[in-house]
This record gives C-alpha cells, sequence and structure tokens, in this order.
C-alpha cells in the first residue's frame, strides 16, 4: 500500500513538473521567424521569403516574433498559407530557442496556358491553377487556342480540351526524348491539336485527342529513323491524324 501511495505522489510531481514546463513554454517569446523555401527540381522558386513575411503578417494582423508561443497557431499558419496559389505544403512548428520554423513545398507548374481569350496560368501536376510569377517565367511547355475558361473540377470532366492539353503534356513530360521536342500545343477552333518542336518550323498535326499514345509513338519513330536520313527543312508539315501511319508534307 505504502509502495503504491509512493509511485502516485512520483506520478503526481512528474505530471505537475510536465505542466509547468508547458506553461512556461507556452508563455515564452518567439524569437525569431524562420522561413524556409524548398526549390523546384531546376532550382527556381516562385515565392520569396519577404513575400511569405508579408502575407503572414497581413493574414493575423501582427508579427510572430515577439508573441508568446502559446498564442501562435501553428495550424492555422499552415492553413493559411496553403491557401497561397504557389504554395502546395506548408509545414510550421516551434523549434529550438524559440524558433518558429516554416518549411514551404512549392507547387510545380507543368503547363502554361495563353488563349485565345488573353488568360494567362499555369498548371501545375495535380492540375490546379496558379497565376504568373513576378520573379521568373517558368520553362514549361505553352498551350495556347481555343481553350475553355478553367475551372477546378476539369479533369473530372469526361471530354475537356483543357483536360486533353494537360493529360497530353503529361504524355510529353514523362518520354526524355519528346520532353526536348515539343515546346507548343495549340488548340484551333475545331478542337485540333498542332504541336510546335523547338528544333525546325515543321507543323505538326497531332489532330484530335484520339490514339495519343500510338501518334507520340509513331512521331519519336519519324523523328529518330526518317529525319536523320533526310533534310530537316525538307517536310513542311508532319501528319500523325492517320492510324498507323506518318503523313508528310514538303
Amino acid at each position: 500500500m505504502l509502495r503504491r501511495l509512493g509511485w502516485l505522489a512520483v506520478l503526481f510531481v512528474s505530471a505537475g513538473v510536465v505542466l509547468s514546463a508547458v506553461e512556461k513554454k507556452e508563455e515564452s517569446i518567439a524569437s525569431e521567424l524562420v522561413i524556409l523555401i524548398d526549390p523546384l527540381e531546376n532550382g527556381e522558386r516562385f515565392l520569396e521569403e519577404g513575400e511569405v513575411r508579408q502575407a503572414i503578417e497581413q493574414r493575423f494582423g501582427y508579427r510572430l516574433e515577439g508573441r508568446t508561443i502559446g498564442s501562435i497557431d501553428v495550424e492555422r499558419l499552415e492553413r493559411v498559407l496553403e491557401e497561397d496559389p504557389f504554395i502546395l505544403n506548408a509545414d510550421a512548428y516551434v523549434g529550438a530557442n524559440n524558433r518558429v520554423k516554416v518549411r514551404i513545398q512549392q507547387r510545380e507548374p507543368i503547363l502554361r496556358v495563353m488563349d485565345n481569350n488573353r488568360l494567362n496560368y499555369y498548371l501545375d501536376r495535380t492540375g490546379a491553377k496558379m497565376p504568373p510569377s513576378p520573379h521568373f517565367t517558368a520553362k514549361v511547355l505553352v498551350v495556347t487556342g481555343n481553350l475553355p475558361p478553367y475551372e477546378p473540377g476539369f479533369l473530372e470532366r469526361r471530354r475537356h480540351s483543357l483536360k486533353d492539353a494537360f493529360l497530353l503534356a503529361e504524355m510529353i513530360l514523362e518520354d526524355e526524348f519528346l520532353r526536348a521536342l515539343i515546346e507548343q500545343l495549340h488548340f484551333t477552333n475545331r478542337g485540333e491539336i498542332i504541336l510546335a518542336p523547338m528544333v525546325g518550323n515543321q507543323k505538326i498535326v497531332f489532330g484530335k485527342f484520339e490514339r495519343p499514345e500510338e501518334k507520340l509513338l509513331h512521331l519519336k519513330a519519324f523523328y529518330k529513323e526518317v529525319l536523320p536520313r533526310e533534310n530537316w527543312r525538307k517536310y513542311s508539315e508532319i501528319n500523325l491524324q492517320y492510324e498507323g501511319q506518318v503523313v508528310c508534307k514538303k
């Protein structure tokens, strides 16, 4: 019985020490706000540290430095930052020396949309919309022409030109050869797709978004096997619309 009471006393004392330490920590002052922005694969950044600080101060109404640790809601801080169109994920926590640390994962653009309605924006790998950055222009595929306005659920639509552009861009980016070959997709008023190569002036007629894997396979074979034996300027048009063949125009 005495031993049990002794253990209970130890537990109560330990709990009191822990609670006292937690209360002391919460009443202590945040010494610094540290913002870490993970760069994209190419080393570029859409965001600058100063912009993130300014956004936090505007949303919270005050600087985090000098506030008590207990008054800083790190979960709210993460939610606020993830509302930014350039931020995919934000992780906030209080580290050593009462430093509030925020690590930011940027959204990675894969396609730039510049359509006939003069809309100009990026799509990231999840299909989310991103505005142009004032800091740099991402070197990604560009899609132009007759496209519908962006809507959040466009990837769930059965038929949608912007969805076709996004899926085609994904296929091109997955292939090292095609990624180095194609720089632009253009959608005509008839819903047909024209590809523009980085080298040469050929017009690559992709046609409707049908049998895309087959068409891209034929395009690769043509550039790898036929054009090396011919003059690159010999053909003005490469047509992939016809099943099982590539039709060229001089």
